[in-house]
């Protein structure tokens, strides 16, 4: 009963940090920068483990680590891509004016 039940834990975050990854490589490069934050490189690197390392705890392996790619994940979700995403966009920062 609680096999089944961490499995779908661990396949819902391989879902979250699959979105992140394709999030991120969609993002322009330059937007990174000037929104302050690390370089897309960094991110889509960091994701595409944390995608493989969520991917295998799935299937069975590095269950601990699936939690940290949760972490990046989540990271760059709520923090980096609302960021990345107002550059460039004339929008204030509650809307456009």
């Amino acid at each position: 009963m609680f096999g089944s039940l961490w499995q779908i834990i661990y396949i819902a975050i391989f879902v979250t940090t699959l979105y992140a990854l394709i999030e991120a490589a969609r993002t322009p490069a330059q937007a990174f920068p000037a929104a302050d934050k690390q370089t897309k490189g960094l991110w889509t690197g960091l994701l595409g483990v944390g995608t493989f390392l969520s991917l295998s705890a799935a299937v069975g392996f590095f269950y601990f680590f699936s939690f940290l790619a949760l972490v990046a994940a989540l990271i760059y979700l709520l923090d980096v891509r609302p960021a990345t995403r107002s550059v460039g966009r004339a929008d204030g920062p509650y809307g456009p004016w």
